[in-house]
């Protein structure tokens, strides 16, 4: 036990109080009488110490490593969605501080409300204000979401945000957790369900299809939101990524924003995604001028990246943070003044789409 605690920086007593609750009993015990941990009690140690100082309680911990639905694997994939979004959301009050030190250096005082809001603050509440400026639905982009998903006439639309790509002539409801996001819908859109995917508050094949645009990525569990849809619907349509050698084919990830890579570390392949759901993949290229303003969208238009209404609306930036965004922003700068964009990029400048990573998982 003593080894164990060092190895964990956790005390004696702390295994002792799991030991008497049954949340971590050691599977044997030496000649001598001392307690002796196995290889899976260590694995389940990992998980318990993992979610406490995630914040959970103990009675929730309990709930959460006995769970018989979820092996190891799920385990690791579930803590490591915890982990991001409290990243994003350490990122999201970043960026609330910044604009408020801005606005103080420029005399402005934020308001009481504004003040209070930064403590709650999650990715999608502080970049949500700026979408409707840049992102809209691509005709064609969505002409390829509404041919995957066939006749279906009941359509869950799950992190959809303000409601872009959602079908016309179709009974539609939507998902979408960021109450920011949701007050931003039109007037008359679809119905809105305050809802993560994980955890989908509908009955078994409920709808005809469920889409998901440009959201699986932020989802801190995406098989498990994946296998939710696939629970409450008989057809599955997600557009999202691939990130395996993406980057390096996009000059804005290679040559300026590196960064961008941290972001894909231990995040599911694109094909263990498709597996989750037994779903084909098709490419989606990005026509050069794309309506929507998603961070692939200004390929072609390189200037657009200068625009800071342009990245607000790209979680991408805030995500990364404010140092690689200025360096980012100003190395793009001086090359397109300087025509080095224009000469390493010349072969871009000659298409009329590209193919840079975009997929649909079908199934």
């Amino acid at each position: 036990m003593g080894r164990v605690a060092g190895l964990a920086a956790v005390t004696v007593r702390t295994l002792h109080h799991y030991d008497e609750i049954g949340l971590l009993r050691p599977s044997a015990r030496t000649s001598a009488g001392h307690r002796a941990y196995s290889a899976r009690d260590v694995e389940r140690l990992r998980e318990v110490l993992a979610y406490r100082r995630l914040g959970f309680g103990l009675r929730e911990i309990a709930d959460l490593v006995d769970d018989p639905a979820t092996d190891a694997v799920a385990h690791l994939r579930r803590l490591r969605g915890l982990l991001v979004e409290q990243r994003d959301r350490a990122a999201a009050m970043v960026t609330a501080i910044d604009r408020e030190l801005h606005a103080r250096a420029r005399g402005i005082r934020t308001t009481p409300e504004e003040q209070l809001q930064m403590f709650g603050a999650q990715l999608y509440d502080t970049i949500g204000s700026a979408y409707p400026a840049t992102r809209r639905t691509e005709p064609r982009i969505a002409a390829r979401i509404w041919e995957a998903l066939g006749d279906a006439e009941k359509v869950l639309n799950v992190g959809a945000g303000t409601g872009s790509y959602e079908p016309p002539g179709r009974l539609v409801t939507a998902v979408e957790p960021s109450a920011v996001m949701r007050a931003q819908r039109p007037a008359g859109s679809a119905p809105c369900v305050a809802a993560a995917a994980a955890n989908l508050p509908f009955e078994d094949q409920s709808f005809d299809a469920a889409m998901a645009v440009s959201t699986v990525h932020h989802w801190p569990d995406a098989v498990a939101g994946l296998r939710e849809m696939r629970r409450v619907a008989r057809r599955v349509v997600v557009f999202t990524y691939e990130g395996a050698g993406w980057r390096d084919r996009f000059w804005l990830t290679s040559d300026y924003l590196p960064e961008f890579g941290r972001l894909l570390t231990g995040r599911p392949a694109l094909a263990d995604l498709a597996q989750a759901i037994g779903a084909r993949t098709e490419p989606v290229p990005i026509p050069w001028d794309c309506a929507d303003g998603f961070f692939e969208a200004h390929w072609r238009r390189p200037e657009a990246y200068l625009d800071e209404h342009v990245r607000r609306a790209v979680s991408v930036w805030t995500r990364v943070g404010a140092e690689a965004e200025d360096r980012a922003v100003r190395e793009l700068r001086d090359d397109l003044e300087s025509g080095r964009w224009a000469e390493r990029n010349r072969d871009v400048m000659t298409l009329e789409a590209a193919e840079l990573g975009l997929r649909l998982l079908i199934a």
